[in-house]
């Protein structure tokens, strides 16, 4: 099983990169501060949308474990005896709810949004439920 990326996320954060520039170009002048933050805004979210094409499945999961992005587009193999808990984290703030699938692994806590999901939090939840309980010894 794998959860990918929303493939609009990449097309946006591009589109983002190429916005601040032509912004720069239009209003920018000769101010370098100006020139120095629009390259360094447009820079990070190219950046960002070249993770998302690189590495866009954020989590796998197996009969033998999951696998997690780390950093820039390292993977991470965590055994099922090493997750400690798998739970939805719903927040409110605002009149906005956010929910958030956390991965606890000991030492470490993965996040991961719908947006890097692909899906809602709680559907991933429910399959990771699903293929634990299966591939665990009865």
């Amino acid at each position: 099983m794998q959860w990918r990326i929303k493939p609009v996320l990449p097309v946006t954060k591009g589109m983002g990169a190429v916005a601040v520039v032509v912004l720069a170009v239009a209003f920018a002048g000769r101010d370098p501060v100006r020139w120095a933050l629009a390259l360094v805004v447009g820079g990070v979210l190219a950046i960002w949308a070249v993770r998302d094409l690189v590495a866009p499945v954020r989590l796998a999961a197996d009969a033998a474990g999951v696998t997690v992005i780390t950093g820039f587009a390292r993977r991470r193999h965590l055994p099922w005896a090493q997750i400690e808990r798998v739970r939805v984290d719903v927040s409110s703030r605002r009149g906005l709810r956010s929910e958030l699938l956390e991965l606890d692994a000991g030492e470490s806590i993965f996040l991961f949004s719908a947006h890097e999901l692909g899906v809602l939090p709680e559907e991933v939840a429910a399959a990771l439920a699903d293929l634990r309980t299966s591939t665990s010894p009865s």
